[in-house]
């Protein structure tokens, strides 16, 4: 299906968003115990930390992620990768408060902003007619950290201390990252495209947005409204779903059954999205990807039995899924690939910035007093008016042509 180059970047895609999970909420969140005792701090503080640094590393992603427009990839590569192995070195390295925000920051930004973005970014680039299915694949590699790494982790946090992993994990990216850049990217150049024939090659001449002209777009803010509802949403599910849980009594082993339902949608819709996309557009999906996680918080408001905790966290798989690849595609397909690095930089921010949103508007409705039911209906609201101006401009979606 590809060709020696595609499957290249391909596999570097898959490696990269693999080795971003060491900055997903979801990897972190397995030594939220483990760094709250040495550190003796409260779920609370814990979280404040979490959400202020998360917030600074979507400011700061605006700014570096779009010199990936301006350097050899193979070099920005090398630079992330650095950084990660930094990262990593750092965190095992908490011993306060300040060094825990610090590393959280640095983890948050070159983790799951910088190693995904850069991911997602070469791939978009690189391929015209088969980018759905190039993405798909190459998200699949943070779909294969999330199957394994939790398991992993629990077992070697009871064989040995938390610092000592986060050492390895920095060893392990040092020595990795750099061999697997040098063999799959190192002659990927900025204007290297997959191969197409004459007839497909219409995208050659789609206007090319700088990301100024961007801004002064209505359609992207319309599109980020609906990109941003599953990153808030399902965080704030996962942060808080010990609250969840017992509101709706559904007993611990209830929700991690249920996780397993969303892994396993989320993957199966990552790889039939690929192939839709490719067939369909970006553009005419977009519509249909929050409407799974519109039923959700429906399934949130009315029903309270232990059965709806695999049908809410199954659809919110399958918008997981959909969006993962929307949220890179799109791009390239209404503005071109030209400054897609500068662009995707933006909307990878203000991704990262929705989740710390998420976190801290959850933990505010709740001590506010809100009901899970009550926090289910704002969701709602937010996924509907966002999915109706999404409606009134489905049609104008397309890309502009020289």
């Amino acid at each position: 299906m590809f060709k020696s180059l595609s499957f290249k970047v391909i596999i570097f895609g898959f490696i990269f968003t693999f080795f971003s999970s060491f900055g997903q909420s979801f990897f972190l969140g397995l030594f939220n115990s483990s760094i709250r005792d040495t550190l003796s701090i409260s779920q609370g503080q814990f979280g404040s930390i979490y959400a202020s640094a998360t917030l600074l590393s979507s400011f700061l992603l605006i700014w570096v992620g779009k010199k990936i427009d301006d350097i050899n990839i193979f070099k920005f590569a090398f630079f992330v990768t650095l950084l990660l192995a930094f990262s990593c070195f750092f965190f095992s390295k908490i011993s306060s408060i300040s060094f825990l925000f610090i590393a959280i920051f640095l983890m948050r930004f070159s983790g799951q902003g910088m190693m995904s973005h850069t991911a997602t970014t070469t791939i978009s680039r690189y391929f015209t007619r088969s980018r759905g299915r190039a993405l798909s694949t190459g998200w699949f590699g943070l779909s294969t950290a999330e199957f394994i790494l939790p398991v992993l982790i629990v077992y070697l946090l009871t064989i040995t201390s938390w610092q000592n992993i986060w050492i390895s994990v920095s060893i392990l990216v040092l020595i990795l990252l750099p061999m697997a850049s040098f063999i799959l990217i190192k002659n990927l150049k900025f204007d290297s495209r997959e191969e197409v024939n004459q007839n497909e090659g219409k995208e050659k001449n789609i206007l090319q947005w700088k990301r100024i002209e961007v801004l002064k777009d209505y359609r992207f803010y319309i599109i980020c409204l609906n990109m941003l509802a599953m990153p808030w949403i399902a965080t704030g599910v996962f942060v808080y779903q010990s609250f969840i849980t017992e509101s709706k009594e559904w007993g611990t082993f209830v929700i991690a059954q249920s996780f397993m339902v969303y892994s396993i949608l989320s993957v199966v819709t990552l790889l039939i999205s690929g192939f839709l996309i490719d067939k369909f557009t970006s553009r005419k999906l977009l519509i249909f990807m929050n409407i799974p996680l519109l039923l959700s918080t429906i399934i949130l408001f009315f029903f309270d039995t232990p059965i709806t905790a695999f049908l809410f966290l199954g659809l919110i798989g399958i918008s997981n899924g959909l969006a993962n690849i929307l949220g890179s595609s799109t791009w390239a397909e209404i503005y071109g690939v030209k400054h897609i690095g500068s662009i995707k930089a933006l909307s990878t921010a203000l991704m990262v910035f929705s989740t710390a949103f998420g976190t801290a508007l959850f933990g505010l409705l709740i001590d506010r007093g809100f009901s899970i039911e009550q926090i289910a209906l704002v969701s709602f609201l937010y996924i509907f008016i966002s999915l109706i101006l999404l409606f009134f401009v489905r049609n104008k979606l397309n890309p502009q042509y020289v």
